[in-house]
């Protein structure tokens, strides 16, 4: 808890974790209107996908320039705008009149989704550096709060603001104002040049990267997966009868996850990046293990051992990345975030194909080898890796 006392006793960097929980807090907000958008448009389910996907696809299309948008116009400043165009754009979905425009407003919030997530993840990783403290899962634990204070709030205020425009402008304003307030702490923050030497440029260089932004698909696809059917699966497979309880393992996955990242920082100090990505993996396998049991209790423990698990292991790939030699931040953020993200959209896809050819639990039990897969890949880079002697 030494990185969330270090957070809330000192501006500077409650400034820029306070974009991660307003990010969140936006998107918190907009799950609320899914349904009605639907609604308004008229869509069916695949519509709605192809939709959604667009977001992902603005992200991921995007992410190849923003290393050259932080460098050109710094961490700082690229973190402030990325988040005010964020909050601005997420009131393009609910004025859009038909669906062709939706899934364009869609992917104008995923462009600016993606340059803010890179930007404060790199600008989060430099301060880490220059001020050599570490905070960067306590940061991602209060992106996981936003999306909680989103929903509780926007659940509130929908009875209050009956007009769902007027409610995202209403938040969107409140996360703009806070944070052109907080700016000041860190928008002069430029990024560190990467070491320019000839063998850091190399293949080499890349190959940690790799391996890193492979566990980071697994992991973010596992992540996506139980948000999507985490409740069909105790549905179906514990055969839970109570509607009331069916959001259990989703509750228990999300409150454990955010819990987890806030104690993630003082636990990566201890035992050091590396490690903690394999020992989030095998508490992440431990938790698949007690789900695949397939009873309410083993169910809704193991989603929750799994949240703990998994809940480290992004922010520990994000330091990472942020860290290695002979490129810049926001490149190796860039590059792990993005094939994480394929990871986070594909997830849900492949979980639902698998489902539809083999049952529910066999797409549970693929999730439990894919992170059987990433225990193989996180111990064999450990051993390997010339930066394990650095983290």
């Amino acid at each position: 808890m030494h990185s969330l006392r270090l957070i809330l006793s000192n501006t500077r960097y409650f400034a820029v974790v306070w974009v991660f929980c307003s990010l969140n807090i936006m998107i918190g907000t907009w799950v609320l209107y899914i349904p009605h958008v639907k609604h308004k448009l008229q869509l069916n389910d695949a519509q709605l996908g192809i939709a959604l996907f667009c977001l992902a696809l603005g992200l991921m299309s995007f992410m190849p320039v923003i290393p050259w948008i932080t460098k050109r116009f710094g961490l700082g400043r690229t973190t402030i705008v990325g988040i005010v165009l964020f909050a601005m754009a997420f009131l393009l979905p609910l004025l859009t009149p038909s669906y062709i425009m939706l899934c364009l407003a869609l992917y104008i919030v995923g462009v600016f989704s993606g340059v803010t997530d890179i930007a404060m993840n790199a600008l989060v990783s430099e301060l880490e550096q220059k001020d050599g403290v570490s905070f960067m899962a306590a940061a991602h634990g209060f992106f996981s709060s936003g999306g909680v204070i989103g929903a509780v709030l926007g659940s509130l205020l929908m009875g209050l603001v009956t007009v769902p425009q007027y409610h995202m402008l209403l938040i969107a304003l409140v996360v703009i104002v806070s944070n052109l307030l907080l700016c000041k702490h860190y928008i002069k923050q430029e990024e560190t040049p990467a070491v320019n030497k000839k063998e850091k440029r190399s293949f080499k260089a890349f190959k940690p990267l790799m391996a890193m932004a492979f566990i980071a698909m697994i992991v973010m696809g596992s992540e996506g997966a139980i948000e999507h059917w985490s409740t069909l699966y105790l549905t179906e497979i514990v055969q839970i009868e109570n509607n009331s309880l069916t959001g259990l393992g989703f509750i228990m996955f999300s409150a454990c996850m955010t819990t987890g990242r806030f104690f993630g920082d003082m636990i990566s100090n201890h035992f050091g990046s590396i490690k903690v990505v394999l020992l989030g993996c095998v508490c992440a396998l431990a938790g698949y293990i007690l789900v695949a049991i397939g009873t309410l209790i083993t169910a809704t423990l193991g989603f929750g051992i799994v949240g703990l698990g998994l809940s480290v292991i992004i922010p520990e790939l994000i330091r990472i990345a942020g860290k290695t030699e002979g490129i810049s931040a926001s490149a190796g953020i860039s590059f792990v975030s993005g094939v994480g993200f394929i990871g986070f959209s594909l997830g849900p896809v492949i979980l639902g194909f698998i489902s539809d050819n083999f049952g529910l639990k066999m797409s549970f039990m693929f999730l439990l080898f894919s992170t059987v897969l990433a225990i193989m890949v996180s111990a064999f880079r450990a051993r390997h890796l010339s930066l394990t002697k650095s983290y």
